[in-house]
């Protein structure tokens, strides 16, 4: 196997034994052929939307299987081979409606179910390693960078799709993209043109998920959430789908459960509507997703993982955990849509009140979640006076993935010596760090602000924005600084966002991605001044300056 998709590749060079995340050879290579058998889909489907044909359904599933690759998803080669099997039916079928087509190669590529999935993976993978000619190299860390960046594009799609919110030039996107990874003539600097149009179509799948969320909930407002349980039966809700969170809020209503969030769906609690309808959405249960494996054992109620992060889960506790939509893993009870979208989630109730729930009482404790675009700009008056005034002197963003691998340190005590006159906003899991840290106030104003989930990047970008705005300078003028960590490739999508809008200066870490080739990553640190993270007191001094 061949794989450096994530930044806890074996050695920070790849893996290639057998994936840090848990996945199996068999595995990846049935991902990697799926990913293949995408690419042959993109042509048709790009002529079918010239022709005027409607291939909705065809769009959402082609995001959601590009969803199901990312690290930490699926690891089930049954259910990846699935997806293969639709995306090739799904191709000829398509191709039975354009007629005196000339088709390429590779949209005329079918696996042989009957042989082996897993080699004929490795095959295809290993050609689309063999890149030859002048550059190949960085054409190939290139055309990495913009497959990654275009897994996180699609499962912002995905869940963008789900709460209403769609945009054709998204899907259109994704199959021009796929489609260029089956050209060999790209020249290098059009690689780097399209790896910045991945930056600016996961903008607006960002921009397209944050209205979803803000017209079906309300715009989050500062909500102070429980970490600590209470008694009674307890069911927790792990990932990103705020729409799935919602549906187990219904279909529990009434039956005596107190529902917590899990992961990236903290901010969940700073939606209004949804605490006003379900009202047994109490409180947040455990940090970071690679923590799960103590935290999930220790839960007295059922799981459902909506999205990633998934690890391997272990014997103790694996009976009473759930997945949904693209996430599986084989032996782990999965429910499959019922209802558009919506399973039926009947058995992960039923297993929380076969359960004991939370028997005992803990000392109360509690963050606060909500301080999203909306909530920020609508004191920006406050935040300008208080810069002019000198009471803020900086502004930090400390945020992105959280993963096991040492070096994470790094951004708690980076945090933790952020001086009293600087506020940090903080999104992602990267920031369970630090979420429960009381670093007071400036001007009524909380220090540490937690605007959301990894995809309100797009918020930090508005705030960013806006402030810019109202001091009438670029906002690499601003006095703030972007520290961020990277563990998958949703943080690369965001990464190539920022790069699109010309953010510069920013320190990434804990390492570097390792496919990002010496070269590529000359061009990026001379022309956007990316940075590998130091020590905090070196950075802090830097951004400080």
């Amino acid at each position: 196997m061949f794989c450096e998709q994530c930044e806890q590749t074996a050695s920070g060079d790849g893996c290639h034994q057998f994936g840090a995340c848990g996945k199996s050879p068999e595995v990846n290579s049935v991902q990697d052929l799926l990913v293949y058998c995408l690419r042959s889909l993109a042509p048709v489907a790009l002529q079918a939307k010239a022709a005027g044909l409607d291939i909705h359904d065809l769009d959402v599933f082609t995001c959601e299987a590009l969803f199901a690759t990312m690290t930490n998803v699926n690891f089930n080669a049954t259910r990846l081979t699935e997806y293969v099997r639709t995306a090739i039916a799904q191709r000829e079928a398509l191709k039975g409606q354009l007629e005196n087509q000339t088709w390429p190669a590779i949209a005329t590529y079918t696996p042989d179910f009957e042989e082996d999935l897993a080699e004929q993976g490795e095959t295809v993978a290993l050609q689309f390693i063999s890149q030859v000619g002048k550059d190949a190299v960085d054409v190939f860390s290139l055309k990495l960078t913009v497959l990654y960046g275009l897994k996180g594009v699609a499962s912002y799609a995905f869940h963008a799709s789900e709460v209403g919110q769609e945009d054709e030039q998204v899907y259109q996107f994704v199959y021009r993209a796929l489609d260029a990874l089956n050209d060999q003539t790209i020249s290098l600097g059009d690689w780097v043109a399209l790896a910045l149009e991945v930056g600016a179509i996961n903008y607006r799948a960002m921009e397209l998920l944050d209205a979803g969320h803000t017209g079906n909930f309300g715009h989050p407002v500062p909500t102070q959430v429980p970490l600590n349980p209470r008694l009674g039966k307890a069911l927790l809700v792990s990932g990103h789908d705020i729409r799935q969170l919602a549906a187990i809020l219904k279909q529990t209503a009434g039956k005596d459960i107190t529902v917590y969030t899990h992961g990236e769906l903290l901010p969940a609690h700073g939606y209004p509507q949804l605490k006003a309808s379900y009202p047994h959405l109490y409180g947040h249960y455990g940090t970071a997703w690679q923590n799960q494996t103590k935290e999930f054992a220790k839960f007295p109620g059922a799981v459902v993982v909506t999205t990633n992060c998934l690890m391997p889960p272990h014997d103790t506790y694996s009976d009473k955990i759930f997945t949904i939509g693209p996430v599986s893993y084989p032996h782990l009870a999965y429910l499959g849509a019922a209802d558009h979208g919506i399973p039926d989630y009947t058995p992960a109730i039923e297993k929380t009140l076969a359960l004991p729930g939370f028997t005992e009482v803990a000392p109360e404790q509690s963050v606060t979640v909500g301080f999203a675009h909306n909530a920020v700009l609508s004191v920006a008056d406050t935040v300008i006076d208080a810069v002019k005034q000198g009471q803020i002197r900086h502004f930090f963003l400390v945020g992105g993935c959280d993963g096991a691998k040492p070096g994470r340190t790094y951004y708690t005590e980076f945090v933790e010596k952020v001086p009293d006159d600087c506020i940090v906003l903080t999104l992602a899991c990267g920031k369970f760090r630090f979420f429960d840290r009381d670093l007071g106030e400036i001007a009524g104003l909380p220090r540490l602000m937690d605007v959301g989930q990894c995809n309100d990047a797009y918020s930090a970008i508005r705030i960013a924005l806006a402030l810019a705005n109202a001091f009438e300078m670029d906002v690499n003028e601003l006095p703030l600084s972007m520290i961020l960590s990277w563990y998958e490739q949703k943080a690369v999508a965001i990464l190539l966002t920022l790069l699109h809008l010309g953010i510069q200066d920013i320190r990434l870490g804990p390492t570097l991605p390792a496919f990002i080739s010496a070269n590529v990553f000359k061009l990026l640190s001379e022309q956007y001044h990316l940075r590998p993270i130091s020590t905090p007191d070196e950075d802090l001094a830097a951004c400080l300056a």
